[in-house]
């Protein structure tokens, strides 16, 4: 059994000016971001697409900046009505105040896509190809994110056995018993395993879709085994079935993702056939 190491989320103070871990595993999201972006400019199809359709750096460059606007806005949001809504709803003014916390991935989620469609709209591309582009892209982040969880000591798991080797004490949460510490597990599988797994499979030419399906899935997937693990929210608790806010919200995304696969491969349009039309 371990216990929850008490880390200081500030990592760097200057006067008056604290500079935060969490804020620094956003820092470190983005940037890999931009990485694998440039490094997914060699990739097919986006590699040998020329002309006006062409990739640059300057288009991983603005997909960035507008995703994370998509990631901020949408996270905010998503958290504000999925969670607490009726809140919200008598305290309209504090949806702004994000420094109380509160953020939510599948409006994050949705958040992104609004940012891709506004994206794909004004670069005229086929809004999948640009969501193909991206989806390999963000597992990363993700990861990230968990290490900015467990910094912060949030979002622990539920009690787990006695005899587990790596269960944790939070004694944060008000209990001395082990927890599962669910933002590891969130950290190996949403993070590190789908980054893996996404990124070899996008390395192979796929229908145009298929690679923002997968993404869906896996994640939808992950997230989904993971919530077992972690604590629900205490103000909702478990819900209808016996599942998590978080599982019920990656139902459509495991639904959307297969539907979406299957859709792809029976469309003619694909990825070679849109790499034709481009170059």
């Amino acid at each position: 059994m371990l216990t929850y190491p008490h880390i200081d989320p500030v990592a760097l103070q200057i006067g008056p000016l604290a500079i935060h871990w969490y804020g620094l595993t956003y820092l470190a999201a983005f940037g890999l971001f931009m990485l694998l972006g440039i490094r997914r400019l060699q990739h097919e199809p986006f590699a040998s697409i020329t002309g006006p359709g062409a990739w640059t750096r300057k288009d991983v460059e603005d997909i960035l900046f507008l995703g994370v606007a998509g990631v901020v806005i949408g996270g905010r949001l998503g958290y504000c009505l999925f969670y607490k809504p009726g809140y919200y709803l008598t305290h309209p003014l504090e949806i702004f105040a994000v420094w109380q916390g509160g953020m939510a991935f599948h409006g994050g989620l949705l958040g992104v896509i609004v940012a891709m469609l506004w994206f794909a709209h004004s670069r005229q591309r086929p809004w999948l190809q640009v969501a193909d582009f991206v989806a390999p892209c963000v597992p990363t982040g993700l990861a990230a994110g968990r290490v900015g969880n467990f910094i912060n000591g949030e979002l622990w798991g539920r009690f787990a056995s006695s005899d587990l080797p790596w269960g944790m004490v939070f004694a944060h949460s008000g209990s001395m018993q082990p927890r599962h510490p669910s933002q590891v597990y969130q950290f190996l599988m949403e993070g590190l395993l789908l980054f893996i797994l996404l990124w070899l499979y996008a390395r192979k030419e796929r229908r145009q879709g298929q690679v923002a399906a997968a993404f869906l899935f896996g994640y939808g997937v992950f997230r989904f085994i993971a919530e077992y693990f972690r604590e629900p929210d205490a103000f909702l608790g478990i819900l209808s079935l016996g599942m998590s806010m978080g599982q019920w919200l990656c139902v459509p995304m495991i639904v959307g993702g297969i539907a979406l696969w299957l859709w792809a491969g029976k469309h003619e349009g694909g990825t070679g056939a849109l790499t034709a039309s481009k170059s």
